[in-house]
């Protein structure tokens, strides 16, 4: 009797702990992230303006995923359309960016060729490898070669969000690079954060702490918060919660125009399309479909916005 009245506290609050998930990353949050408050209002005054930054967007690997992980085939309009399960061709992008006072930055970081070639001592355990199906992934610019062939340093990395295709260029980033996240991402709970977490923590390993946009809320209530990153209106951080609680969409004034990246909120033509948020792996879908129709709402609203999705172009 004495062994069960010990054992069973201790399962209970294995079980809660179970129950409860865990963060995305143990890894450290550090100063608060650069730019400040802005608002709907302001970054539509400017969106129409040309603006200073050059962006390449860059396939750095070509990839094929589960379609019930990319599209909600439970949504309503997928089931009307009768969408059913296949393999989809995807990428997985890195988008440089070159501001002309403040450096070259990434937005997520593509693919590098060490996490492929050998994916356990980049922190892949058999079942990321697994669902990942990493034989189905070719390389077609490394994140090591996109940093080769930039003009000057990388000054910083702004995360749409952490999940494992996003941080997958991290073994090529350099140790102290500054490393820039929407708020609650590496810090909210969730049970299936357990299966990726040794990964993240393995990826971020000895990288700067993280730096977390403080989002204010929009005055115009059309966004959950805005950023003005660099403070001169040439790139909004736009808090887009759903698919994961911290991710972030980016409008940038291009020298070309305005262009969103969207990251996950929208992962593929026919999800936006449609209005369909990602599947499987989209922590809040509800939440997630809020973002993905204010997003098509400004997109709407500013037409020559040109709309770079997560894995689709």
């Amino acid at each position: 009797m004495k062994t069960n009245h010990i054992t069973l506290p201790i399962l209970s609050c294995a079980l809660v702990l179970l129950l409860q998930g865990c963060t995305l990353t143990s890894h450290p949050l550090g100063k608060p992230a650069i730019g400040k408050p802005s608002s709907s209002a302001e970054m539509e005054r400017l969106i129409d303006q040309p603006g200073p930054i050059q962006l390449e967007t860059i396939n750095s690997a070509d990839w094929s995923e589960s379609l019930a992980d990319l599209v909600n085939l439970k949504s309503p309009v997928a089931i009307q359309a009768e969408l059913r399960d296949r393999d989809e061709p995807i990428q997985i992008y890195a988008h440089l960016l070159k501001h002309p006072q403040r450096g070259n930055y990434l937005v997520d970081t593509g693919m590098s060729r060490k996490l492929v070639d050998d994916p356990g001592k980049e922190g892949l355990n058999w079942a990321i490898q697994k669902v990942m199906h990493l034989e189905k992934l070719h390389i077609n610019k490394s994140t090591a070669e996109i940093l080769q062939g930039m003009d000057g340093k990388l000054s910083g990395v702004f995360f749409t969000h952490l999940h494992i295709d996003h941080i997958s260029g991290m073994p090529d980033i350099q140790n102290d690079v500054p490393l820039y996240i929407g708020a609650s991402e590496s810090t909210e709970t969730n049970f299936k954060n357990m299966f990726v977490r040794g990964a993240s923590d393995q990826l971020l390993k000895d990288k700067q702490s993280l730096q977390e946009w403080r989002f204010q809320p929009d005055p115009q209530n059309k966004f959950e918060g805005i950023i003005d990153v660099f403070e001169d209106g040439s790139v909004f951080a736009i808090s887009v919660p759903g698919h994961t609680p911290g991710s972030v969409a980016f409008l940038i004034r291009t020298t070309l125009g305005p262009v969103l990246l969207t990251g996950d909120t929208c992962i593929t033509r026919w999800g936006w399309e449609h209005t369909v948020e990602p599947g499987d792996f989209t922590a809040d879908h509800e939440r997630n479909l809020k973002s993905l129709k204010s997003l098509k709402e400004l997109v709407a609203s500013h037409p020559q916005i040109e709309v770079r999705l997560g894995h689709q172009l």
